[in-house]
């Protein structure tokens, strides 16, 4: 893998804002041909720097404008428990991101739903099915205060390596 460079950082920072932007204008914005432009961006996707592209979604518009944060706890942490429970969640459509976790709680799952009558059916048709759960705690947002696609230190911190 190799240390990024200002234009590496340059093009991060320009597809994240906006994944949807043509070779040709991409390649203006960080000072390259439109071809070096296609060799650098297929370079950081082969080393795993650019992961995917997305689009985002407007949650609202879909229905989809409750968002609650679920905390479960497994009745055991035996690798048996662990897979069981990951192999149970990964199949719940409602699930948009589960994460297992240090301390108290085993998983951090987050859950889309239209409202707290949607969520109430996922609780009974999915959470409540899982295997191994000792005790689900939920949560409600109330709004999105911050939402970003990475930290925006990640990029500066990258380009102080690479003049090193």
């Amino acid at each position: 893998m190799h240390d990024l460079d200002r234009i590496d950082i340059a093009l991060l920072r320009e597809i994240a804002s906006n994944a949807r932007v043509s070779h040709v204008d991409l390649a203006e914005r960080v000072g390259l041909s439109s071809t070096a432009c296609s060799r650098r961006l297929a370079t950081l996707e082969e080393e795993g720097f650019i992961a995917g592209y997305h689009a985002a979604l407007g949650l609202q518009a879909l229905g989809l404008g409750t968002t609650v944060i679920v905390r479960i706890t497994l009745e055991s942490q035996s690798e048996d428990a662990l897979q069981a429970f990951e192999a149970a969640v990964a199949e719940c459509p409602s699930v948009i991101r589960c994460l297992l976790m240090s301390g108290s709680d085993d998983y951090l799952v987050t859950i889309l739903a239209r409202g707290i009558e949607d969520f109430e059916q996922i609780h009974k048709t999915q959470l409540s099915r899982l295997p191994k759960v000792a005790r689900i705690h939920s949560s409600f947002a109330i709004r999105n205060v911050v939402e970003r696609p990475f930290p925006p230190t990640a990029l500066a911190e990258s380009a102080k390596r690479s003049k090193r």
